[in-house]
């Protein structure tokens, strides 16, 4: 049986509760069961679950960009409540869109070795797509599910799916 994993990219109360700082409103909000479904799933068959999860300082320049969020250790880098990760799953923090970029994702998917990595949160145009662009720089099959990632605006997340579909060779389900 081929090996999978799963992203569980940016799933966070600054990006999906109201209260937070760079909320991406209801379509994000829409994800969340489907996400946990999949993530359940993937879990249940011994797959791997990896959670991405931006972690700033507080002057991390980023913030040159977008306001302040999702910065290391306060409520608003917390993985939502709805989405807590499974017994086994992986949980790597990280500073930039790309879920390589500094981080040991490179390493834990290279242990795992899955056939096949599914992607899934916020923001599509962003984190999202930026993650699936280093998935295919190292050969990894991709699927996006449609119904497992959003964005804040509705014509980046069009254009991002279209993009990772026709030239980073994505499959979207």
């Amino acid at each position: 049986m081929d090996r999978k994993a799963i992203l569980v990219i940016d799933m966070l109360n600054d990006f999906l509760d109201p209260q937070g700082a760079l909320y991406c409103g209801e379509r994000a909000r829409a994800i969340i069961p489907a996400v946990r479904q999949w993530v359940d799933a993937f879990s249940e068959r011994g797959d791997a679950v990896i959670y991405l999860q931006d972690a700033h300082l507080p002057d991390d320049s980023e913030f040159d960009l977008f306001p302040p969020h999702a910065v290391k250790g306060t409520w608003g880098s917390r993985i939502i409540p709805e989405l807590e990760p499974p017994a086994g799953a992986v949980t790597i923090e990280k500073t930039r869109y790309s879920g390589f970029y500094g981080t040991c994702l490179e390493e834990v998917l290279a242990r795992f070795g899955p056939a096949q990595v599914w992607v899934t949160g916020v923001c599509t145009s962003i984190c999202v797509m930026d993650t699936v662009g280093g998935l295919r720089n190292r050969d990894y099959p991709v699927v996006v599910p449609r119904g497992g990632v959003a964005d804040f605006d509705p014509e980046f997340h069009d254009f991002s799916l279209r993009r990772m579909e026709r030239i980073y060779g994505a499959t979207l389900a």
